[in-house]
């Protein structure tokens, strides 16, 4: 049978058509396409209107553990993620621990805030079909990690990275990289310290892990958020800490700017105490007990509204939220902290805020654990 031109030129477009049919059903990650006229969606993005629900911090907050069974997971849904935190920097004091480096990934670890091991939430069934964020610090080490001194701790967390096969990661590295004075980052050397890791990480052939550039959210203004900022092709995602000074928020705005979605990577009720800090500068906060009911009551009016509200304004950038519902008076970390020294921001401790979280987070546009998760985060929801 003879073909014409016209039926060779339909021919070949519907072979490529079934090349591409055969893409979709593949998972490897490809940028997807947001709505018309939008821009498009970053690594594990999902759509506007829809956000990615994790909570955290460390094994007792999470919970759904034999030995740690009265957190997040044994109270409420199970949410997209969790988050948990390590570290590269050797031969560091902190509340009595000599950190090792890539501490509480491996074993249990307490480094003042309670145990930390990844690896024993990451083999346990209760922790399927869930995301893992990753909170990764290395004050005083940033020169270090630059300068490649401590390129086996990098590659020993690329390989961990790696052995999680298709679980979606989202590292933040530097977290809260402008949180002076307690990060006291350089920023030249972080900057170098940040891309290095990206890199080596690329080197490897890690494809599961989306990075995240974490502000603390109200202590840089537009153009120091600039002078900060590692570049494009290293950003997939841009984090921000969402707690008493919300209010100077400066992230949001910078996402837009650079097309990025935002992850509130860190949230926990707490109120400024306008009496004892009237400027709020220092980040003093009210004692806040979700136990008790008059604390409940201004924990939801003062923080969790505008929390919500900053979600729902805001569908186009922000994608991810991480709450902590951590016991934070009741860690030696916190003890003397001003924002967290009076603060247990375990949700079922209240049953008014438990019933309110419960009925938001229903809502479908928060995405929770599903069977299907990671093939949807893989290749779009």
């Amino acid at each position: 049978m003879k073909y014409n031109r016209i039926q060779i030129c339909f021919l070949c477009m519907l072979l490529l058509a079934c090349g591409s049919v055969s893409k979709e059903n593949s998972k490897t990650f490809s940028n997807i396409t947001a709505a018309k006229g939008e821009r498009k969606l970053a690594k594990f993005e999902p759509p506007r209107g829809k956000v990615l629900l994790f909570a955290g911090q460390e094994l007792e907050a999470v919970g759904g553990l034999e030995n740690y069974n009265d957190g997040y997971l044994n109270h409420f849904d199970k949410p997209a993620g969790w988050t948990t935190y390590t570290n590269i920097n050797p031969g560091q004091h902190s509340f009595g621990r000599i950190q090792q480096g890539l501490d509480g990934l491996f074993a249990t670890h307490d480094w003042g805030d309670y145990h930390y091991n990844a690896s024993l939430q990451l083999s346990d069934e209760d922790y399927s079909n869930m995301a893992l964020a990753i909170g990764l610090q290395f004050v005083n080490h940033e020169e270090k990690v630059a300068k490649g001194k401590h390129d086996r701790y990098i590659k020993r967390l690329g390989k961990f990275l790696l052995s999680l096969g298709e679980r979606p990661v989202f590292l933040r590295i530097a977290y809260e990289f402008d949180g002076d004075p307690w990060n006291h980052y350089d920023q030249e050397a972080t900057i170098k310290a940040y891309k290095r890791m990206v890199d080596i990480f690329r080197r490897m052939g890690v494809t599961n892990t989306a990075y995240v550039w974490q502000s603390t959210g109200f202590m840089s203004n537009q153009a120091q958020l600039e002078n900060w900022y590692p570049g494009d092709d290293y950003v997939d995602w841009l984090g921000v800490s969402f707690f008493n000074n919300w209010q100077k928020i400066e992230m949001i705005e910078f996402a837009r700017k650079k097309g990025k979605p935002v992850f509130i990577a860190e949230a926990t009720p707490t109120v400024t105490d306008y009496d004892k800090d009237p400027s709020g500068s220092t980040g003093l906060t009210k004692p806040m007990q979700l136990s008790d009911p008059e604390h409940g009551t201004l924990a939801w009016n003062k923080w969790f509204v505008p929390f919500f509200d900053t979600i729902d304004k805001n569908e186009d950038v922000v994608k991810a939220v991480h709450y902590i519902n951590c016991h934070w008076d009741s860690h030696p970390m916190w003890y003397n902290n001003p924002t967290f020294k009076g603060v247990d921001a375990r949700l079922h401790l209240n049953d008014t805020i438990s019933a309110r979280w419960r009925k938001i987070t229903s809502n479908p546009k928060y995405i929770k654990s599903s069977e299907d998760l990671y093939y949807k985060m893989y290749n779009g929801y």
